[in-house]
């Protein structure tokens, strides 16, 4: 560790603090390549097939690393959907890992939170500025990218709350287990309804 990061307190938004340098890189660079892209796009290429194309393939890539690697490995938090096959219907499963086996680096916390909730706005600010120019053609890409973000954040916000509630139900009654299946009953019946 060089000396600029050692007299950098831990949590602040130095990547050189993180305990995962590379995937926080990977993951900061395909949130921001997709809204560059885009938003440079509208002025430098002038084929919207190309934008469109090039944006579309940056905002899968971002919500599979994002998803499957970045949250597991800088948050500890995974998420996904399950359909039982008998019955059709589908099961929110939220996974963290264990507090006591991964300690998250406040660092990668702080930018991955700060990542996750930024995005969205970003291109909420897209689509206005695709209204008030009058850009219709653009609003399907904006909405496909929304639609992204947006389930994203709100599946790892809901993730985190069930982690918490899991750690706090666990504590409170000594077995991760039980703790566990309480939350995870509570946060199914919560998807349920909504």
């Amino acid at each position: 560790m060089d000396a600029a990061a050692q007299n950098t307190p831990q949590g602040s938004l130095s990547w050189r603090l993180s305990s995962h340098p590379i995937t926080l890189l990977t993951f900061l660079g395909f949130r921001i390549s997709s809204v560059l892209i885009y938003f440079l796009g509208l002025w430098v290429i002038k084929s919207m097939i190309m934008i469109f194309i090039i944006t579309i393939l940056l905002l899968a890539a971002d919500f599979y690393y994002l998803k499957n690697i970045a949250g597991r490995r800088l948050v500890g938090l995974r998420w996904w959907n399950e359909v039982d096959p008998q019955t059709g219907d589908s099961k929110w499963v939220f996974e963290s890992s264990d507090p006591a086996v991964k300690h998250v680096n406040a660092t990668d916390s702080r930018f991955f939170w700060l990542a996750l909730y930024v995005q969205p706005v970003l291109w909420v600010v897209m689509a206005i500025l695709a209204f008030v120019r009058l850009q219709f053609l653009w609003l399907p890409l904006v909405v496909i990218a929304l639609v992204l973000t947006i389930m994203n954040t709100l599946a790892f916000s809901r993730c985190d709350k069930f982690s918490q509630a899991s750690n706090l139900a666990g504590s409170a009654l000594g077995t991760t287990n039980l703790a566990g299946s309480i939350a995870s009953n509570m946060v199914g019946r919560w998807f349920t309804r909504n």
